[in-house]
């Protein structure tokens, strides 16, 4: 992990957001980032492709669904800036809504599983 490859990431809206609501919630399926952010869940996807690639996010599969998290080897100083970054931003649009629109569906911790 770079600063340049982390800085490069957080760089993208919807990458950011992601990555803030995987810090908050540890892990979350797609369809839950999908909901959350209110995109597509193919342009949800492909972003969470490229984090993954970058190696600040990691995925298993549970059947046919595919979950995310953080990776667990980020090192101090990269968890230090989304730790950072989710504590500065947590109260503004559009972080306080995708947390709101994720903590509002049916049943959050009826997993897709």
């Amino acid at each position: 992990m770079t600063a340049t490859i982390l800085f490069k990431a957080l760089s993208d809206s919807t990458r950011l957001r992601c990555l803030l609501l995987l810090h908050r919630h540890q892990e979350l399926c797609v369809c839950d980032l999908t909901n959350a952010l209110g995109l597509p869940q193919p342009r949800v996807s492909h972003h969470l492709g490229n984090l993954r690639q970058a190696g600040l996010v990691q995925d298993r599969r549970q059947g046919s669904w595919s979950y995310y998290r953080l990776h667990p080897d980020l090192p101090a100083w990269a968890r230090t800036v989304i730790e950072v970054t989710f504590e500065g931003t947590s109260g503004e649009a559009p972080y306080a809504e995708d947390h709101d629109r994720l903590a509002a569906q049916p049943c959050p911790s009826a997993r897709c599983g």
